[in-house]
């Protein structure tokens, strides 16, 4: 399996509830497909850099959260797809972190700390 960091903004202007089912839909698809969910991390409500015009309008803010993960890239494609088209969500981006344990898990010589 390969290691995946999702990068998602979602309106602002949801419910709580909306938000909640975003990320649990969002980790279900991975979930459900063998993966895992390492990471959950909610950034709150930022501003944006620039303007982003989603499902006919424009938005200066947006909630923003981060899903570490582990799976295939199949998975990775279905997630794309489902975000893609998701009107609560105004951006994504999933990065490939790696695909080898020693590019995920930093080693005690490049660290510097002692086993």
């Amino acid at each position: 399996m390969v290691f995946y960091e999702l990068f998602c903004i979602s309106r602002t202007r949801l419910v709580e509830a909306n938000i909640k089912d975003l990320v649990k839909q969002t980790s279900l698809i991975v979930m459900n497909k063998g993966g895992v969910v390492r990471n959950l991390k909610p950034m709150g409500e930022l501003p944006l850099p620039y303007r982003i015009r989603k499902h006919q309008e424009y938005h200066v803010q947006g909630y923003q959260w981060l899903m570490q993960f582990d799976a295939n890239p199949s998975v990775v494609n279905e997630l794309n797809k489902k975000l893609k088209v998701d009107p609560r969500v105004l951006r994504h981006a999933v990065i490939r972190l790696g695909s080898k344990l020693e590019d995920i898990v930093v080693s005690a010589e490049k660290t510097g700390t002692k086993v």
